[in-house]
């Protein structure tokens, strides 16, 4: 079933019409952004249930853009009466609009072309198959209780097991001069986690699900609960890693987080402007293997992160990073877009109507390549495979790499002997790492289960992945 649209938008949609054709005879340049959002976050564990509303995933509001000939002033609000509109307009003309004005000794202005408005009308919308509202919340609690209860009686050393299924479905509307857009999207998530103990030590294992979908996750979390039980009792038998360079397979969601965290913050091209990314200037130069191509965009896959267009009201972008090893391009917002002379890639994305728009990744991702993956566990002599991704750090100013992995497999003459060794830490120079790849397996797999932030804020959900690859990784 289509997601359906906002009956509020639509209810409000007259009086922003108004308020656009007001402000359009003062300025040459004006856009509107409405949202309407709600999100729902439901956990059952054996300390209890819980469920309700996510406050930062929940909300109605408007911001309003306009430009002066110089630059641009936003105002944002989330009252819609024509008292609130008319203090809106006000409040841009006489307070934001000349703000400038008034900037800081040593602070100045920087002068922004005006903004391309051409013409653009379309609804779109994402589907599922089983809407969570229909479904219930008590028949939704009832099947994680279910999971939790079947994963706790599985084994004697599983000392609990959580089961989480949240959803947003969100509508928003884009208006300008040309241009009237609106999109309706829904998408889910779900984990499961188990805790196990052999008596010495604690272990845990956790699976997670993602979709641009609803509530039919939910039989792929029943699906899931076994390898997640298993997950946390073979870690009790985990040994420590005997730090040292090492030949390694990197299944997708790892092969997701090395993207993201090593690579993705790095095209962030706000940060090009700042003089914080390192990749300004290998731009055109080999930064991979060549074996390596990457994508990022809200249209270069179906996952939690797609949209039709961002909060800019750019149209949704399927750009190529990395064509074959060499940096082609970065990722960017309007503004950064405009102050590099570059074009906007559809990244421009706010944590909520309220806030600004920063240069943020969508669907971010390694494509596939020809190697089997049978072919690439046979080819390592002495290595590892990484499993289970669990957090990460980036450098961009200096193209470090610490990621968290919880499962390194043994591998040894092209076999898995069955040991595993636990915890795992990535480090290494991201060109390295990139440049050491030497098979990479033609499944893709993505996954959208994260939420970013921007310096531990202005957090939006991404989802990140890939094939498995084989490279040369220092472990710790």
């Amino acid at each position: 079933m289509k997601i359906e649209t906002s009956s509020y938008l639509q209810m409000i949609r007259p009086k922003l019409q108004q308020l656009l054709n007001e402000l359009l005879a003062d300025y040459d340049y004006v856009s509107i952004l409405a949202q309407d959002s709600v999100s729902r976050r439901y956990s059952v564990s054996k300390s209890g249930t819980m469920l309700g509303a996510d406050e930062m995933l929940t909300g109605r509001g408007v911001v309003v853009k306009v430009y002066d000939g110089k630059g641009y002033s936003e105002y944002s609000f989330n009252q819609v009466n024509e008292e609130e509109l008319a203090f809106a307009a006000k409040a841009l003309k006489e307070n934001l609009v000349p703000l400038a004005g008034s900037l800081p000794e040593g602070v100045r202005e920087s002068d922004y072309r005006i903004l391309a408005d051409t013409p653009c009308t379309f609804h779109e919308s994402t589907s599922c198959k089983k809407h969570p509202r229909e479904l219930g919340d008590e028949a939704i609690v009832a099947l994680l209780d279910r999971i939790s209860r079947a994963g706790r009686a599985m084994d004697s050393r599983v000392l609990n097991c959580g089961a989480t299924f949240q959803y947003q479905q969100y509508s928003k509307m884009f208006l300008s001069r040309n241009r009237d857009m609106v999109q309706d999207i829904m998408w889910a998530n779900g984990y499961i986690s188990a805790a196990a103990s052999n008596g010495e030590k604690v272990e845990n294992g956790m699976k997670a699900f993602s979709g641009l979908c609803g509530a039919e996750l939910l039989d792929q979390m029943e699906a899931g609960l076994e390898e997640t039980v298993n997950t946390a009792l073979e870690l009790l038998n985990s040994q420590p890693m005997v730090p040292g360079e090492y030949e390694c397979i990197c299944t997708p969601e790892v092969t997701g987080m090395i993207v993201h965290e090593a690579f993705g913050h790095g095209v962030e091209m706000d940060m090009f402007v700042k003089k914080r990314a390192l990749a300004e200037e290998y731009v055109g130069k080999y930064v991979a293997s060549p074996l390596v191509t990457m994508h990022d965009g809200a249209s270069a896959a179906n996952e939690s992160a797609t949209f039709f267009f961002d909060d800019e009201g750019v149209l949704a972008h399927d750009t190529v990073v990395i064509d074959h090893g060499i940096l082609k391009q970065g990722i960017s917002d309007l503004q950064t877009a405009m102050h590099l002379g570059t074009e906007p890639t559809g990244n421009g994305r706010r944590q909520s109507f309220d806030h600004k728009a920063y240069t943020r990744m969508t669907n971010t991702f390694f494509e596939g390549g020809t190697d089997s993956y049978e072919d690439m566990v046979k080819s390592i002599s002495y290595g590892f495979q990484l499993e289970h991704a669990t957090s990460g750090m980036e450098d961009p100013k200096n193209w470090g790499i610490q990621c968290m992995v919880n499962i390194a497999r043994e591998i040894k003459d092209g076999a898995f002997t069955g040991r595993i060794f636990s915890p795992i830490v990535l480090t290494g120079y991201v060109p390295d790492l990139l440049k050491s790849i030497s098979m990479v397996s033609n499944e893709v797999v993505l996954s959208g289960v994260g939420f970013c932030g921007k310096g531990y804020k202005e957090w939006v959900k991404v989802s990140d992945g890939g094939p498995y690859i084989k490279a040369k990784i220092r472990l710790g």
